[in-house]
């Protein structure tokens, strides 16, 4: 069921499922359901993990592991997806790009810390709830 192979030609698309699964089409097709199923509970809690304390797309791209070891589409997805990451990862080392992201946050926390001294110099260090109560 293999449909294709990687552009180094190591890893091939397709089902990695056990090949006495492979042979039968109603066990393979009940496999694919229990990864889909297993691969939706993961990316949904990952979802949840997004606004709440966790690692939310880490939980997803963990999820989307798992539905591709069975669906080519989620294949490409994560081989497009470490394509950008590493594109990404390389464009931050260069020295340009780092000089911009440093110039960039020192003006942010020079800009937060002139609103922390405005707020300070206006009001005080009160702080914006009542503790007292």
């Amino acid at each position: 069921m293999d449909t294709g192979s990687d552009e180094q030609g190591d890893v091939a698309l397709g089902s990695r499922a056990p090949k006495f699964i492979k042979a039968s089409r109603p066990l393979h097709l009940s496999w694919q359901v229990g990864v889909f199923v297993v691969g939706l509970a993961v990316v949904a809690a990952g979802v949840v993990m997004l606004p709440l304390p966790g690692p939310g797309w880490l939980v997803i791209f963990g999820g989307m592991a798992i539905w591709a070891t069975e669906f080519v589409w989620a294949q490409l997805v994560l081989r497009w997806t470490k394509r950008k990451v590493t594109e990404a990862a390389q464009k931050a080392l260069d020295p340009e790009v780092r000089r911009r992201n440093i110039i960039l946050t020192t003006v942010g926390l020079v800009i937060v810390a002139v609103l922390a001294g405005i707020y300070v110099w206006k009001f005080g260090f009160v702080m914006p709830w009542k503790i007292n109560e």
